[in-house]
């Protein structure tokens, strides 16, 4: 694996993982259509940093177009490549749904297309904890069904995990899907709640806390999800030999294809991390208390036993730790 593609490369999670794949030695070709669901400012102070790296290029385009996706795979020939460009957001596709099916769907298509032509090694792509939707029994397990998506964006990355496992099938393209749970840290994204929240405590204004502040979930610090992806991309799925056709296992097949969960195995209440954030900012937060949104969960929790087994994936960060960095960074950038 020396040459990969990042899908997103100018996104939270693109933007740290070509950065310590390329101070491992790999070659990186970013690809990312800068839109505006965020700043775009941010994403190009990101890339700011990432053009200065030698062995990293960025193409500004657009995973919908086909023509320019075909061009793409044709000239560079890719060992690997990970997926990580998509429409997110719960929240965004209720109102915006069609942006959802372009980037999330029809993008993949072209994703998945240009690794069967080009004999790509190994295609790693970003699925959600959203995509667990109604069920409740926690820890969340990749074995368990997920068929009961509660927004759209959870119905297009159970979508992607089953094209994958199609082409798995179809062509031997070795697939894994990754299933994030409530990524944060430095440089993340502004619509992320840990983000308004911090926004608006500075600010003194109100902080919304949905559900009545009974949410919880397990939130993963970017350095450790940098570190899972990372030995993931090494470690190509085989098929599994003892998989049952009339007890199948959603995470594994008789394909070369694999799920995991990628998040901090840890369970967090909303307002313990808010109390973290108040005591990292050395300032409390205005409270509004709402009921539950259409489209969110109340509780995320990953059970990532098998990724442990795998590749030896443990996360390591706090909260504490986490918050107390991402916060150093926003008063340095922001203020």
């Amino acid at each position: 694996m020396k040459k990969i593609l990042i899908t997103g490369g100018a996104g939270f999670i693109g933007y740290f993982l070509s950065k310590k794949l390329l101070s491992d030695g790999f070659e990186v070709v970013g690809i990312d259509n800068m839109n505006d669901y965020y700043d775009p400012s941010l994403k190009q102070a990101r890339l700011d940093q990432l053009n200065s790296s030698p062995g990293y290029t960025f193409i500004k385009m657009d995973l919908a177009d086909r023509p320019v996706m075909e061009r793409l795979f044709d000239t560079h020939g890719f060992d690997a490549v990970v997926n990580l460009a998509a429409q997110a957001g719960v929240r965004y596709s209720l109102q915006n749904p069609h942006a959802y099916a372009d980037s999330n769907l029809l993008g993949f298509v072209n994703v998945l297309e240009g690794c069967r032509h080009t004999k790509v090694k190994h295609l790693v792509f970003a699925s959600s904890s959203s995509v667990y939707g109604g069920n409740t029994k926690m820890p969340f397990s990749v074995h368990d069904n997920v068929d009961h998506p509660v927004s759209l964006y959870a119905a297009t990355k159970k979508s992607n995990e089953l094209m994958a496992h199609a082409y798995s099938h179809l062509y031997g393209l070795s697939c894994t899907g990754l299933r994030f749970f409530t990524v944060y840290g430095p440089w993340g994204r502004p619509d992320m709640a840990y983000f308004l929240f911090t926004k608006a405590i500075l600010a003194g204004e109100s902080i919304n806390i949905f559900n009545n502040g009974e949410m919880k979930r397990d939130f993963t610090y970017i350095d450790d999800i940098v570190e899972g992806v990372i030995r993931v991309v090494g470690r190509p799925p085989e098929a599994n030999p003892a998989w049952d056709k009339d007890n199948p296992d959603p995470a594994t097949s008789w394909a070369p294809y694999q799920v995991y969960n990628i998040g901090n195995n840890q369970q967090e209440t909303l307002m313990h991390f808010i109390e973290v954030l108040e005591e990292c900012l050395g300032k409390k937060a205005k409270k509004n208390f709402l009921p539950m949104q259409d489209g969110d969960v109340a509780a995320t929790y990953a059970n990532i036993d098998d990724l442990v087994r795998d590749v030896g994936f443990k996360p390591s960060t706090s909260i504490e730790d986490g918050l107390q960095r991402f916060v150093e960074w926003y008063r340095e950038f922001y203020c």
